[in-house]
């Protein structure tokens, strides 16, 4: 008897189990984690770059700024704020929204006044003038963005929106300062070691 070859009924034993599929097991090629990593913060590099370069050419056009246009058109849909009210819309620091009022100010778009239910509070409110800035500019998102927005189903914005939040909560970022139009800037140098010490 022939044991180097098998018989027709030995090959065909355990033709029933299911064959292996290609790539499946232990050896099948798998995304690294780090991948995905990469990719969100490729992502997230170039959102951060359009919205600079939007911000920009909102300043050029339209003298103002990417976060000032936000508060603008946040007191316009709210009506009159506190400093630490229009913060909280916008997510800044009151320190911070009251440099942008200042701003905003001096350009006549709006006022401070005096609250008519608590003397005691300031409040910030939109003028003629700046009601009609937020009225005529630009959406406060990358033209074409807004646009492609625009065209998309409301389910698929629901869930770009609910990722993007989803994104947020995951960086912890909401201790961090972010205008509904981000704007960054360059970090001021940090202060020179003390003599005789060494960083």
């Amino acid at each position: 008897m022939n044991k180097g070859k098998r018989t027709k009924s030995e090959k065909t034993a355990g033709s029933d189990a299911p064959e292996r599929p290609k790539g499946a097991g232990s050896d099948s090629p798998s995304v690294p984690p780090s991948s995905y990593e990469l990719r969100i913060l490729q992502s997230l590099r170039r959102i951060i770059r359009a919205v600079e370069i939007h911000s920009r050419k909102l300043s050029q056009k339209h003298h103002i700024t990417g976060p000032q246009l936000a508060c603008l058109l946040t007191l316009k849909d709210s009506g009159a704020l506190t400093t630490t009210g229009l913060a909280q819309r916008v997510y800044l620091s009151p320190s911070t929204i009251v440099g942008i009022v200042d701003r905003l100010e001096e350009k006549s778009l709006v006022s401070r006044q005096r609250s008519r239910k608590d003397r005691r509070q300031v409040e910030i409110c939109i003028t003629d003038k700046g009601r009609d800035l937020a009225h005529n500019a630009p959406s406060p998102l990358h033209d074409s963005l807004a646009q492609a927005l625009k065209e998309l189903p409301e389910l698929e914005q629901v869930s770009i929106t609910l990722a993007l939040e989803k994104v947020v909560d995951l960086m912890e970022a909401g201790r961090i300062e972010a205008a509904p139009v981000l704007e960054t800037g360059t970090l001021a140098p940090s202060a020179p070691p003390a003599p005789g010490k060494k960083n």
